[in-house]
């Protein structure tokens, strides 16, 4: 009888291999990577795209600055000034002659207006266009000298609720000795108002201006 093939001895030096599954994904698993950053499948990328726009982001604000805003040499500023005060002056005579005059003539038609409006009501209510405007235009361009020079004299003055408080106050002082002392002259809350209008309307186109360049403030950098 033949005998049968005995099995071959295997080696012990040949390691023994074993067979690894493929790593199965669906279509809503991605196979996640790790790198030396940090684990994602985008850490790396996100890591450096974040850092660089901070960087690029502080760059910018450090570029952006405002330039620092240097004021007129200091002769140039009191010759400003000293212009400003003339005007102021020259402008206060030409009030006071308007505002402090007697007018015995129209005594008998004037009267204290502490209401707001009447008095305004009863300009627009003239027959002729003409003296409508001479009212109202005329208490409005008394009131724009302080709007433009009073920041440019008084730098602490600076700032459109100043100039305006500043204005209604004088104008307050104007109306009450016209009403206590001046004949023919009386006290007009309307009139207050309307010089207030003309200083806003003086700040806001040449006054805030005039100030700005006279009195420039520096501009702190961080």
């Amino acid at each position: 009888m033949a005998r049968a093939a005995a099995p071959r001895p295997r080696s012990l030096l040949r390691p023994r291999t074993t067979k690894t599954e493929a790593p199965v994904t669906t279509k809503d698993e991605r196979p996640v990577t790790t790198t030396d950053e940090g684990p994602g499948p985008t850490g790396g990328k996100d890591s450096a795209g974040t850092g660089g726009k901070g960087l690029r982001g502080r760059s910018k604000g450090k570029g952006s600055a405002q330039p620092e805003r240097r004021p007129l040499p200091l002769p140039l500023r009191l010759l400003a000034m000293a212009c400003a005060f003339l005007f102021m002056v020259a402008f206060a005579v030409v009030l006071a002659r308007l505002t402090l005059n007697p007018s015995p003539a129209s005594e008998a038609l004037t009267h204290t207006n502490l209401h707001p409006g009447d008095s305004l009501k009863s300009y627009l209510d003239q027959p002729a266009l003409r003296d409508a405007f001479k009212q109202v235009g005329g208490n409005i361009l008394l009131g724009v000298p302080f709007g433009v020079l009073v920041p440019v004299v008084a730098p602490r003055t600076r700032g459109l609720l100043k100039v305006l408080l500043l204005t209604a106050v004088v104008m307050l002082m104007v109306e009450f000795a016209q009403g206590a002392m001046i004949t023919g002259r009386a006290f007009d809350i309307d009139d207050v108002i309307l010089n207030t209008s003309g200083a806003l309307v003086g700040y806001l186109l040449l006054g805030r201006r005039m100030s700005r360049a006279v009195h420039a403030r520096r501009v702190k950098t961080t």
